[in-house]
């Protein structure tokens, strides 16, 4: 079996018999002593959701593939760092939303901004990706169309933190407590991320309706 960091993107797609009992903890504890087996069950558990929320940083989907690929590799490397003071889940998320801020910080963000990239659906994504059904009334989808791009316009002038909250919050439905794991900051300053960002969003959705009226 090749080490982790030799498979390149294939050890990804790895198809691992899923255990219930067994708690992510347990596997990264494995983990830390090289078993490559307990590896490919958090890759096959977590793989889903990290490119979903990457893709919905970065809205590109090559670089939310290198990223989410990249911060699977780093858990493999720093296993044995956990120290089990918040659940694997949310040292996950810090370590990947971590890897987005800084590819933002090089330049390299959302160099192509659409509504949404062609032929992506990651798994319909949350709450700010769903789009309107096949059946619509075409100038009802061309409005919505609309005010999703004005939206994601708005999620696009927030700052880095503020836009991972707001994402962590609706669309993997993370608690304020682990938000703030995630971003190493306080409760309270994740509550006013999120205050502003959703204060900011309803200006948009208000603009957008009053246009379309």
């Amino acid at each position: 079996m090749l080490a982790a960091g030799e498979r390149g993107m294939g050890w990804l797609t790895t198809e691992v018999a899923l255990t219930q009992e067994t708690s992510d903890e347990t596997l990264l504890a494995r983990v830390a002593a090289r078993d490559e087996a307990a590896f490919d069950v958090l890759v096959a558990r977590h793989q889903g959701r990290a490119y979903r929320l990457a893709w919905s940083l970065l809205r590109d989907a090559e670089d939310a593939r290198d990223l989410s690929q990249e911060a699977f590799l780093r858990v493999y490397r720093t296993a044995a760092s956990f120290r089990g003071e918040a659940k694997f889940s949310t040292w996950f998320y810090r370590i990947l939303v971590n890897l987005c801020l800084d590819h933002r910080r090089r330049g390299r963000w959302w160099q192509r901004f659409t509504v949404r990239d062609e032929g992506e659906d990651p798994e319909r994504g949350g709450l700010l990706e769903r789009q309107p059904g096949a059946t619509a009334d075409p100038a009802d989808l061309l409005g919505r169309e609309r005010l999703m791009a004005q939206v994601w316009r708005e999620v696009e002038r927030l700052s880095p933190q503020q836009r991972a909250a707001l994402l962590l919050h609706v669309q993997e439905d993370l608690a304020t407590s682990e938000i703030a794991q995630v971003l190493a900051c306080s409760e309270a300053t994740v509550r006013v991320h999120l205050h502003r960002a959703v204060s900011a969003l309803r200006k948009t959705m208000g603009r957008g309706q009053s246009d379309a009226s």
